[in-house]
């Protein structure tokens, strides 16, 4: 059994991210494994759209490409490729993984995982989220690149581990660290500086994050890094941010192992490292996460310019015409107020008026909504404009989460050598109670509120989406500051804060080894992000928006803020 850390690089968090990633992470330094995140709730939807144009389609061709001028490179270093860029045909991109081996005279050994679709009527995409057993089985048995279809984002990474270190199903809470190494670099830069609420003080001022490393340890700890002489920074509040990021409750649920994220304490490691250690795990659940994408219908925009006076009364004019022209099922009108007064140029003097249209019918959703708006530009309010031309309408899915028993799964490692090799569910489960939240004032606030300002001079924060729901991480950047926090922000404060949570579920979850508190915002996104008509569909500027807000602050922060190095053990 190997008792040295294992290099686990991470070059893409999503389809699109950067395409020279994965040269930078091969040339940057020494790697034991590289892995490639390119799968998302939208993403499947899109290779769904694909798959059923070309029944040999439905990964993510972008990965061949990328391959095609590092796979030699990969090769000769001993660096092993782990990646779910096989979509919804992982056994097509293993075989065009040969062909392109073959057509670059090169020999390569490519083991896929399979078993995650299911059959699922009417869906375009019915998948279940697998673990990292399957993984590991394809790399012992000597795979140089394994691909899979829908697996957990982490399990890339302890897919690796597993194998490395010969971890059995028992090992909780080394998996469990392992699982939050994974998601610490499943999204890319996003745990370097990218996306990071204080990125002023990055040094680079956040230009060019590099992609990052985790050094992950027999035990399952790990410390978080990044090739020399990359932009970013690796710090505890980064790295804060990124586990922040996309979670429920404080058990991270997983097919291998239940993750108590309450556990997990961060500490300075030296210059770009912080080590992550002290998580805990337990067994995971019998069943598995499924997700499923179904085509909802068609969808359509049009935004109008309403510029100056009367911008409520030229909003409801546009409003009962549009209604005429279309009908008003389906239509919704969100006006954005980004007019200012007494204004000297046309755009700040000017607010928004987006309307969007969700119809079965395309024929309703295209052309005879968009031309019904463009119609009135001589036949409306004053002033009337538009910022596009009328458009065609586009086909959206809606995503549905749900659970399969783990033993009705037929989790599969296609070994290099061709044999499959079936992979058991965990032989011991544990039924998952319902998440136990804190929402109560319980104590005193630690700090007295004096000076008025922006709360984001005392906090960082990190959201995102979560099928149709919304998580919305917030960190304090001193104890004395997070003593404040975790009194003063209430489900009941961030309603007044954030209005649009007021009618909501929201869950309130308290992390103090982060100094954090996390909200899930249940039913924010409606039926989900490829179907979202919020003007931040996927909930990205949800912390920036909090952080924003002009509130009470603490007299006395206990100094400390305004360095992205500060902090001690967790």
């Amino acid at each position: 059994m190997a008792t040295g850390p294992l290099r686990v690089g991470n070059a893409s968090g999503f389809y699109g991210d950067r395409f020279t990633a994965w040269r930078e992470m091969l040339d940057g330094g020494e790697l034991d494994v590289l892995t490639g995140d390119y799968l998302a709730e939208l993403t499947m939807v899109i290779l769904g759209r694909d798959r059923a144009r070309d029944a040999g389609l439905g990964y993510a061709r972008t990965f061949l490409r990328q391959l095609e001028d590092t796979l030699g490179t990969a090769l000769e270093r001993g660096v092993r490729i782990v990646t779910n860029a096989g979509g919804l045909n992982p056994a097509g991109l293993a075989a065009a993984i040969g062909a392109l081996a073959d057509r670059l005279g090169l020999t390569v050994r490519v083991g896929h995982v399979e078993g995650d679709a299911l059959d699922r009527p009417d869906a375009l995409t019915a998948n279940a989220y697998l673990g990292a057993f399957g993984i590991a089985a394809c790399l012992d048995a000597g795979a140089d690149v394994v691909v899979t279809g829908r697996v957990t984002d982490a399990s890339l990474a302890v897919g690796p581990a597993v194998a490395r270190f010969g971890w059995g199903r028992d090992d909780l809470d080394a998996l469990a660290g392992a699982t939050v190494a994974g998601h610490l670099i499943e999204c890319g830069a996003q745990v370097t500086g990218g996306n990071f609420s204080f990125f002023t003080e990055l040094p680079d001022g956040g230009h060019r994050p590099g992609f990052p490393i985790a050094e992950i340890h027999p035990d399952g700890s790990a410390v978080l890094t990044k090739h020399p002489g990359t932009g970013g920074a690796v710090t505890v509040e980064t790295v804060t941010a990124q586990l922040l990021y996309e979670v429920d409750g404080l058990a991270y649920l997983g097919p291998d192992v239940v993750t108590w994220l309450d556990t997990v304490r961060l500490r300075p490691d030296g210059p770009d490292r912080v080590r992550v250690h002290g998580t805990r795990g337990t067994p995971p659940p019998e069943t598995l996460k499924v997700g499923v994408n179904r085509l909802g219908g068609f969808r359509n925009s049009m935004t109008f310019v309403l510029c100056g006076l009367d911008i409520p009364a030229k909003a409801a004019l546009v409003r009962g015409q549009v209604e005429a022209a279309v009908g008003p099922a389906g239509l919704e009108f969100t006006l954005a107020r980004t007019d200012h007064p007494d204004a000297t140029e046309t755009e700040a003097a000017s607010a928004l008026l987006h309307v969007h249209l969700r119809d079965g019918d395309r024929a309703r959703a295209g052309r005879a909504f968009s031309a019904a708006a463009v119609e009135l530009a001589l036949a409306s309010y004053p002033g009337c404009t538009l910022t596009g031309l009328p458009g065609d309408a586009t086909p959206y899915g809606v995503f549905t989460a749900g659970t399969v028993p783990q033993c009705e799964v037929p989790h599969v490692a296609v070994l290099p050598d061709g044999t499959r090799q079936p992979i058991a569910p965990p032989p011991v489960t544990r039924l998952q109670g319902p998440p136990v939240q804190q929402n109560a004032l319980t104590r005193g606030p630690s700090l007295r509120s004096g000076r008025r300002g922006a709360l984001g001079e005392v906090v960082g924060a990190r959201s995102g989406d979560k099928g149709g729901d919304a998580n919305l991480g917030v960190w304090a950047r001193t104890d004395a500051t997070w003593g404040w926090l975790r009194d003063w922000l209430t489900v009941r404060r961030l309603a007044e804060l954030l209005p649009e949570t007021a009618p909501l579920t929201v869950e309130r979850y308290e992390l103090p080894h982060l100094r954090a508190v996390n909200f899930v915002i249940r039913g924010l996104l409606g039926p989900g992000v490829a179907a979202s008509t919020r003007f931040d569909p996927q909930a990205k500027a949800l912390g920036e928006l909090l952080r924003g807000r002009i509130v009470d602050l603490p007299t006395d922060d206990g100094t400390g803020v305004g360095t992205i190095a500060a902090g001690g053990d967790r």
